[in-house]
């Protein structure tokens, strides 16, 4: 039983802001996860850019952290999460 508390990673470490921070200050803190922050951080800026800034911004993200030899490749991503959309 968690006592009616929310336990989802979700919940923990995107909805509540608290939470939130300090899961960014750890992946940002940690070497082998600061890939993974820097990522996270990039993605919501894309999220919240005019539409006409998504394809460049897109190709960016791409380049440095989908593609192997890219600056903060993120290689534990699997090939379908890094996968050019189609269409």
């Amino acid at each position: 039983q968690d006592g009616g508390q929310e336990t989802s990673f979700r919940w923990q470490c995107v909805d509540q802001p608290i939470g939130k921070l300090l899961f960014r200050r750890f992946l940002e803190g940690s070497p082998e996860f600061a890939a993974a922050g820097a990522l996270w951080s990039e993605i919501e800026a894309f999220e919240q850019c005019e539409e006409v800034e998504r394809e460049g911004l897109a190709k960016q993200l791409r380049s440095r952290f989908f593609t192997p030899g890219g600056s903060e490749h993120c290689g534990f991503l699997s090939a379908a999460a890094t996968a050019t959309p189609s269409g």
